[in-house]
C-alpha cells in the first residue's frame, strides 16, 4: 500500500467537504480575557477578541485561581509524578474530589485529566461491574459518552433525542430484571438545549435503572453554587452518577465523575482509563479547588453571564439572523454549509478581529453547519456592539448573499 497517497486522499476529502479544520496560534493576555493575541501565519500580530472558547466564566484568568496555581507550582513543583496508583495522589487531589463531591451532594468523587476520559473510561468500565448492562443512551450524546457506550462490550440502546416516549419503548422492550443505565446530557452543547432530567429520573425509577449525566455545560453556571442544571432543578439527589469538567466554566483542566463512594471505588479499581493514565499536575487541581470554591459563592457572575447570552441572542434575532435558542448560555447562528461557515468565519477573524470557529460535521449532522458564539461576563457592550455589527454587514453584504449562507 502507498500510505502516503492514502494519507492525502484522507485529507483531500476534508478540503474538498469543506471541513478541513485549520487552527490558528492565539495568545491570551492574562488579565484582558477575552481579548487575544492572533499570531499570523506571515508572522505578524494582530489584536482579536475570543467569541468561542469554553473558558465560559473567564476563570482561566481570575486571581484566585492563579495565586492558587502559583502557590501550588511553587509548593510541589510542575508535574504529578506518576499514576494515582503509584506517586500521583497528592493533598491537591483529594481536597479537589473532597471539594467537587461537596458541590453536587455526592458522598465521593473521581477526578480524570479530562471529561472525555470520565465518560469514556466510566461507560467503559461500568458493563464489568454490572454483568449484562444495558445502556440507553441519547443519540445526541457527546462523543466521549459514545465512544465509552461503544466500547464497553455490552448492549446499548440508541434513543432519540430528549424522546423520552422512545426511552420508554426501549425500556420495555428488554428484560425487566436486566441492569440498566440511562445516559444522558443536561445541556447539549451545540443546540444549547436541556435533557429532560426529571422525566428520565421517573423513567428510571420505574424500570430500576441507574441514571448518568453529563454536566460539562452546566457545571459552575447553573444552579445557586454551579453544581448544574440537576441543582438548578433539584434533581441531583435522583442521580447516580454526574460527570462534570474542569475546563469550562472553571477555567482549567481535567474532569470527574461524581457519585457514591461504592461506585467511585468500583470505577477507580476497574477504570484502565483511570489507572494508567498520569494525574493532573498539582498546580492544576489547586487552581481548580479554588475555582469551583469560589463559583460555589460566585452567584452574581453567573446572572451575568446568562444576562450578557440573552442579550446577544435577542440582538442577533432582531437582525433576522438563524439562532437556535433554548434558554442556554449557548449561541449557535446556523450557515448550513461547511464552505460558507468557513468563509464567515475566516472574514470575521481578519476583517474584525473576532475569532470564532466554523463547527461542521461530524461535530454537528451535515447542513447545519455552524458559527457558535458564547458570551461571557466579561465580554461587555463594546465587545458585543462590534460582534453584532460584524454580523450585520457580513450577513447583509458580503459576496455570499444571504440566502446563500442560511443554507
Amino acid at each position: 500500500m502507498d500510505y502516503i497517497a492514502q494519507l492525502d486522499t484522507a485529507l483531500n476529502r476534508l478540503h474538498e467537504e469543506g471541513r478541513y479544520r485549520t487552527f490558528i496560534d492565539i495568545e491570551r493576555q492574562n488579565g484582558q480575557f477575552p481579548h487575544a493575541t492572533w499570531r499570523k501565519p506571515d508572522g505578524s500580530e494582530a489584536p482579536i477578541t475570543v467569541w468561542c472558547g469554553n473558558d465560559y466564566l473567564g476563570m482561566g484568568q481570575h486571581p484566585v485561581v492563579l495565586n492558587a496555581m502559583h502557590e501550588a507550582i511553587d509548593a510541589t513543583g510542575a508535574g504529578s509524578g506518576g499514576t494515582r496508583n503509584i506517586s500521583g495522589t497528592t493533598v491537591y487531589h483529594k481536597q479537589l474530589e473532597a471539594e467537587l463531591a461537596d458541590l453536587h451532594g455526592k458522598e465521593s468523587a473521581l477526578l480524570f485529566t479530562s471529561a472525555y476520559i470520565a465518560n469514556d473510561a466510566t461507560l467503559s468500565t461500568l458493563p464489568k461491574l454490572f454483568p449484562g448492562l444495558i445502556i440507553y443512551s441519547d443519540e445526541l450524546n457527546h462523543a466521549s459518552m459514545i465512544e465509552g457506550v461503544r466500547r464497553n462490550g455490552g448492549a446499548k440502546r440508541i434513543f432519540r433525542h430528549n424522546d423520552v416516549e422512545h426511552l420508554r419503548e426501549l425500556l420495555e422492550a428488554d428484560d425487566p430484571k436486566a441492569p440498566k443505565v440511562i445516559a444522558f446530557e443536561s445541556v447539549y452543547s451545540m443546540d444549547g438545549d436541556f435533557g429532560p432530567i426529571e422525566s428520565i429520573c421517573d423513567l428510571a425509577d420505574e424500570f430500576g435503572a441507574l441514571t448518568y449525566i453529563d454536566e460539562v455545560h452546566a457545571v459552575g453556571m447553573y444552579g445557586p453554587r454551579g453544581a448544574g442544571v440537576a441543582e438548578r432543578d433539584r434533581l441531583m439527589h435522583r442521580l447516580d452518577i454526574i460527570n462534570g469538567t474542569l475546563a469550562k466554566a472553571y477555567g482549567v483542566m481535567g474532569g470527574y465523575i461524581a457519585a457514591s463512594a461504592k461506585m467511585c471505588d468500583a470505577i477507580r479499581s476497574y477504570a484502565p482509563g483511570f489507572i494508567f493514565t498520569t494525574s493532573l499536575p498539582p498546580a492544576i487541581a489547586a487552581g481548580a479547588v479554588a475555582s469551583v470554591a469560589h463559583l460555589k459563592k460566585d452567584r452574581d457572575v453567573r446572572a451575568l453571564h446568562q444576562e450578557r447570552a440573552a442579550i446577544l441572542k435577542t440582538r442577533l434575532k432582531g437582525m433576522g439572523l438563524p439562532i437556535i435558542d433554548h434558554g442556554s448560555h449557548i449561541v449557535p447562528v446556523i450557515v448550513g454549509n461547511p464552505v460558507h461557515t468557513k468563509i464567515l468565519s475566516d472574514m470575521l477573524l481578519d476583517g474584525y478581529g473576532i475569532y470564532v470557529q466554523p463547527i461542521n460535521f461530524p461535530t454537528v449532522p451535515r447542513g447545519t453547519e455552524r458559527l457558535r458564539f458564547t458570551p461571557s461576563p466579561v465580554h461587555g457592550p463594546d465587545e458585543m456592539d462590534k460582534l453584532v455589527r460584524a454580523m450585520d454587514d457580513l450577513w447583509a453584504h458580503c459576496a455570499l448573499n444571504r440566502a446563500e449562507l442560511a443554507g
